[in-house]
């Protein structure tokens, strides 16, 4: 049986991991590679960073950042943010990092993903979307809008017809994260997460609302999706509890879902 992966998921500014709620109201929390450092020894499968402010600040992601979060890692450790072109892949990759993910700049140039897959191999390649519920149309036919620049700009495409297309130009993994969800620990968006593993051949991640371990129970159990992701239940001082990755996995081992197991 296929175990399902848990991806920490953690925004940068500076050398600070910091958290939003709908990508509004920031709050810095602690240095990327501490917190990178403490959820690597709890058992974490895999670890995300997004450089939040580069492409805002129109710069490349910040490589000093990435080889010091990648010295804290002996997993799977994805990047996003400022990563526009062939060549920022490469600098992100060399600075330690396996995966690179792509957002606004793929809706800009889908080529970026067609050649990062060429050069690196589709395995290296995540297509990073930011998804809205919206009323259907003709040309929004799934009822999900994908958005781009931090939430900030809607581009009229449909979010299913876009993960078909990223992982047809060769993505090897689709991130779908819910606007409406994120930050809310109120649970994943269940719709356009099935929605999206039901139309594509790539594993899909979960992302966006995850407040509890049962959160994570329901996205495994009610959707096709391989992976999730979990943050401010990690840490956020906003919530009542926060859990080990430890925990997490315990409970999803007691409702039958398959997980790596933790190593101490």
């Amino acid at each position: 049986m296929l175990t399902k992966r848990l991806i920490a998921c953690f925004d940068v500014r500076g050398r600070y991991v910091t958290k939003a709620k709908q990508f509004q109201d920031n709050i810095d929390i602690e240095y990327a590679e501490n917190m990178a450092r403490t959820v690597y020894a709890q058992g974490i499968d895999e670890v995300i960073f997004y450089d939040i402010l580069a492409s805002a600040e129109k710069r490349r992601t910040d490589i000093d950042m990435v080889r010091r979060v990648a010295k804290e890692l002996f997993i799977p450790f994805t990047v996003g943010g400022g990563v526009k072109t062939l060549s920022d892949m490469y600098e992100v990759l060399k600075a330690g990092a396996e995966k690179i993910s792509v957002d606004s700049a793929a809706v800009r140039n889908p080529a970026i993903i067609q050649e990062g897959a060429l050069a690196f191999g589709s395995q290296c390649v995540v297509l990073s979307m930011q998804v809205k519920r919206v009323e259907k149309t003709a040309a929004i036919r799934s009822g999900y809008e994908i958005a781009i620049d931090g939430a900030r700009v809607f581009t009229g495409m449909d979010a299913v017809e876009w993960a078909k297309r990223g992982a047809g130009l060769g993505a090897g993994e689709i991130c779908v994260n819910s606007i409406d969800n994120d930050g809310t620990h109120g649970g994943y968006d269940i719709e356009i997460t099935e929605k999206v593993a039901a139309a594509v051949n790539v594993p899909v991640i979960a992302s966006g609302g995850a407040g509890k371990p049962e959160h994570l129970t329901e996205v495994f159990t009610k959707t096709g999706a391989s992976a999730a992701i979990i943050s401010s239940m990690l840490y956020s001082p906003r919530l009542p509890k926060n859990y080990t990755v430890a925990e997490i996995k315990a409970e999803l081992e007691r409702a039958g879902v398959a997980v790596r197991p933790h190593v101490k």
